[in-house]
């Protein structure tokens, strides 16, 4: 499921004088309109200029945000169109809608070499509900379709899922990528495999966890799922964030990785303070024994040196989620030190993307971990071995 097998390449499309739909992630984060890391538009310009180097029009998709399914003025495209037309190096031309005839009309205007991006796709319901309609829309003025957006593959959206039933769909240069990277782990892993599991909420983490537990060696628990883990486990854990409702499923978690052999490593000490904020008050203290009044929002030092200890052994590391709330001071050593262990590590390093990819960036330790997946849901999604249907439509 992981590998390229079977996976049409846009490589092998035949794209001269054609119009190319392209679905890419430019869902950037921005400040006061104005984006702060163009890293996911760089990602896509691999397959733009293939496409036109080899003579398509590029007509390129994709969400910001979460609309709701109406238009909002704050989520436009302009400043995406602009970066991209920046980095390109020619002109990109935004459209005002991603729909309508007004869009096919100068879509079909267009030349080869032409670079058109439409209009915030998630500004229509259309797109999340996978409405047929409006996904033929989609397609009307193109004649071929790539999928370059690997964080948006688990979801079987108009653009992902529902244009490939109308055009044939091929995986663009990320997409083959990531799924390159990832089907080494998939596939066949060096071991011991170790994952390391954090972020804030246990609920988003159990699906992963469930399916992880079948394929690697041990499972390092931190950040807020850490909390969740050790209130199921029976253990005081004060005033810190725990998913109430998540707790029977810990409980036959920990059961099926105990029925499995595989290792479930919770925290040891926790960095503790009365409430979440820069500068806060902070102490260290057993992350098993927490008063009220008190909440865990880090993983401490000696966790981190038994995290370190177990990561330096695996040969296969997998990481998604940051061990704290490593944006606020004074709450970032444990994931700064989880990530210098990866860093270090010789083992074939996969990070999640997400906060776990920013963290690492942050710190400058990119480049010395194997790889960084661009999509944190996706990533997860592949590693559990699920049918992905937006991916399965590249198949065959």
């Amino acid at each position: 499921m992981g590998s390229l097998g079977g996976v049409r390449r846009v490589q092998d499309a035949g794209v001269r004088g054609k119009t190319v739909l392209v679905r890419v992630d430019y869902n950037v984060p921005l400040r006061c309109g104005e984006i702060t890391d163009d890293t996911r538009i760089r990602t896509s310009l691999p397959t733009i200029s293939l496409l036109l180097e080899r003579g398509a029009k590029a007509v390129l998709v994709t969400h910001l945000g979460r609309p709701d399914g109406k238009a909002v003025d704050d989520l436009r495209l302009d400043s995406v169109s602009s970066r991209l037309s920046e980095l390109i190096e020619r002109p990109v031309e935004k459209l005002d809608d991603c729909v309508g005839d007004e869009a096919a009309n100068r879509i079909r205007e267009g030349r080869a070499g032409d670079v058109f991006l439409l209009e915030n796709v998630r500004f229509h319901p259309g797109e999340e509900a996978n409405d047929p309609g409006f996904a033929a829309a989609l397609a009307r003025p193109a004649d071929v379709f790539v999928n370059d957006a690997f964080a948006t593959i688990h979801r079987a959206h108009a653009s992902t899922l529902g244009v490939t039933d109308r055009l044939p769909s091929y995986a663009g240069l990320l997409v083959q990528r990531e799924l390159e990277a990832l089907g080494r782990v998939l596939d066949e892993p060096a071991r011991p495999y170790l994952a390391i599991v954090g972020g804030k909420k246990a609920s988003s983490k159990l699906g992963p966890l469930r399916d992880l537990v079948s394929r690697v060696d041990g499972i390092l628990v931190g950040g807020g799922v850490a909390f969740t883990f050790l209130r199921a486990m029976g253990f005081s854990v004060g005033d810190s964030a725990v998913d109430e409702g998540t707790l029977d499923d810990v409980v036959e978690i920990a059961h099926l990785a105990e029925e499995r052999g595989v290792e479930i490593v919770l925290p040891i000490d926790a960095v503790l303070a009365r409430e979440l904020a820069p500068g806060v008050e902070a102490t260290v203290g057993d992350a098993r024994s927490i008063s009220s009044g008190w909440a865990g929002f880090d993983i401490g030092p000696e966790t981190v040196r038994d995290f370190a200890q177990k990561i330096e052994r695996a040969k296969t590391l997998v990481w998604t989620g940051p061990m704290g709330a490593f944006e606020v001071e004074p709450f970032s050593a444990g994931t700064k030190g989880v990530a210098e262990a990866v860093a270090a590590s010789a083992a074939f390093s996969v990070i999640g993307g997400g906060e776990t990819g920013d963290a690492i960036a942050r710190l400058g330790l990119a480049e010395q971990v194997s790889y960084i997946s661009t999509g944190g849901g996706a990533c997860l999604a592949v590693l559990q071995g699920k049918r992905l249907p937006a991916l399965e439509a590249l198949r065959g």
